[in-house]
């Protein structure tokens, strides 16, 4: 078996924990960004291609006690490297120090590098390694002086489905949008409706969601390249995902003031093969009107740091509880790191939880009681 380790946004562990569960494997270690599991080789194409909340996927090679330089050489050499490092593979180190003697990161990648070099030397009877084959990344994460060692499976981040070339102003990653919309529980017979759409992020994660399509199914990994996978682990993997698609009555709604907004979503939407369950069209949050069914708002307005000054946003949040008061009995779902978006909206949240927007820490702010319960008194 081979251990491996899941990163993700903080606050998205349980989601990343229940999916990998879901995928049949079982989780040995639960920190901070970050989940380590047990699982074999098709593990690793499983989990690239089917995991919606997590960032990158990584083999762990070990972790060991480092409290000085030389504990990190002598764990790091101690490593079975040439298991996966070939005598002509490039191997770039890059990593995270965190509450650990060793906090210079420069000084550790060069001590990793060194104890990898001297391994790999000594194995393949060599003085210089060449470093013009595969492209292997080694990843170390120290925290408390304890150091893990990975290699990194994924290559370009997996939050990047591939659907999103083009973006906006301040996009929201899809890794967080997915999340958002599971928080949200979509239903096949309540239409969702973000009314900041931007890029179409959430509207088309929703309805990745609900058609079980498999967010890494059109893209590649860096793993592919590696003799440890081979070719046939992951159009297995590929054509079970493809296998476990399905059909959905589930509609969302997807608007923006912005029309180069609207355009961006529209194609967005085509690439990721979810335009039939989504309208997208040009619309002000100002003309929002009830549309006489049951629904959700999931959406991420705009913070104000790139888009808009404090003063407009105050103002715009206050709209925002008032016009959505055309829909007392709709749950509405809002991302902001504003700490006073409850009182700016017109209501006490019923719950929230704390998530981040790549290092932005915000609140996910959810009204699903009916509005009237919620009223801060004038």
């Amino acid at each position: 078996m081979i251990e491996y380790t899941a990163t993700c946004l903080f606050g998205l562990e349980s989601l990343l924990g229940e999916e990998i569960e879901a995928l049949g494997y079982t989780r040995t270690q639960t920190m901070d960004g970050r989940i380590s599991f047990t699982g074999d080789k098709m593990a690793c194409a499983r989990a690239n291609i089917n995991l919606r909340y997590a960032e990158r996927v990584y083999v762990k090679l070990g972790s060991f006690p480092a409290d000085s330089f030389d504990a990190l050489f002598e764990g790091t050499k101690a490593l079975p490297w040439e298991d996966w490092i070939g005598s002509e593979d490039q191997f770039p180190v890059a990593g995270h120090a965190i509450k650990s003697k060793l906090f210079s990161v420069p000084d550790c990648q060069k001590i990793i590098k060194k104890a990898v070099s001297v391994r790999l030397g000594n194995h393949y009877g060599l003085t210089r390694l060449p470093e013009t084959g595969l492209f292997y990344k080694i990843e170390f994460f120290l925290f408390k002086d304890e150091a893990s060692l990975m290699i990194d499976l994924s290559g370009v981040p997996l939050h990047k489905r591939g659907y999103r070339p083009e973006t906006v102003a301040a996009p929201l990653r899809e890794t967080l949008a997915a999340a958002m919309v599971k928080i949200a529980r979509p239903r096949e017979n309540v239409l969702l409706w973000d009314p900041f759409c931007g890029s179409g992020t959430i509207a088309i994660e929703a309805a990745m969601l609900m058609k079980n399509i498999a967010p890494g199914v059109n893209r590649r990994f860096s793993a592919e390249k590696y003799p440890h996978f081979p070719a046939s682990l992951w159009q297995q993997a590929r054509e079970e995902a493809m296998d476990n698609e399905r059909e959905t009555e589930f509609r969302a709604i997807a608007t923006d003031i912005d029309p180069a907004c609207v355009r961006i979503a529209e194609e967005a939407a085509a690439r990721a093969g979810v335009e039939d369950c989504l309208s997208i069209y040009q619309m002000d949050m100002h003309d929002f009107a009830d549309p006489g069914c049951r629904g959700t708002i999931v959406t991420n307005p705009p913070y104000g740091e790139r888009l808009m000054t404090a003063e407009e946003v105050e103002a715009l949040y206050r709209d925002m509880g008032k016009t959505f008061a055309c829909v007392p009995n709709w749950q509405i779902y809002v991302i902001t790191p504003h700490e006073k978006f409850p009182q700016l909206y017109g209501r006490r949240a019923d719950k929230i939880r704390r998530l981040y927007n790549g290092m932005i820490p915000c609140s996910y702010y959810q009204f699903f009681k009916p509005a009237g319960e919620g009223k801060f008194r004038k």
